[in-house]
């Protein structure tokens, strides 16, 4: 998966700030990984939910981005909604998003975050634009 993490890291350099890395990446699923760091905290040493929401994102965006139709140039975010369950404090938060709906003008997604228990931390679901050509 060292392509993978590479592409994500040069198209959202922000994932390699935070050490996002890629576990599997097809139209059908897209797994990343984002470890525990103290830096990424809120008080208490609870991972930060802007932080798992950054994981959920690019997770979301990258399976948008396989599943785009013939002649797309890229996508978009334009609504993301996430519920969370539990908190994390320490190991590794992993993000799997699968797609909803692969449409001509919008893309849905649906993910989830885990921690290494398998514990269900967090859902979310976004809706990506379909970006055409100027």
């Amino acid at each position: 998966m060292d392509d993978a993490t590479s592409l994500i890291h040069t198209t959202m350099p922000f994932c390699r700030t935070l050490g996002i890395t890629a576990r599997t990446f097809s139209p059908a699923e897209v797994t990343l990984r984002l470890q525990w760091s103290p830096e990424l905290c809120t008080a208490g040493g609870v991972l930060h939910g802007g932080a798992i929401m950054t994981l959920a994102d690019a997770a979301g965006a990258s399976c948008a981005y396989l599943n785009l139709p013939t002649g797309a140039t890229g996508t978009a975010t334009i609504e993301s909604k996430t519920n969370f369950f539990g908190a994390v404090t320490g190991g590794t938060l992993t993000a799997t998003s699968r797609p909803l709906h692969a449409g001509s003008s919008t893309i849905v997604v649906e993910t989830e975050m885990r921690d290494d228990a398998g514990r269900l931390i967090a859902k979310g679901t976004q809706t990506q634009a379909v970006l055409e050509p100027r």
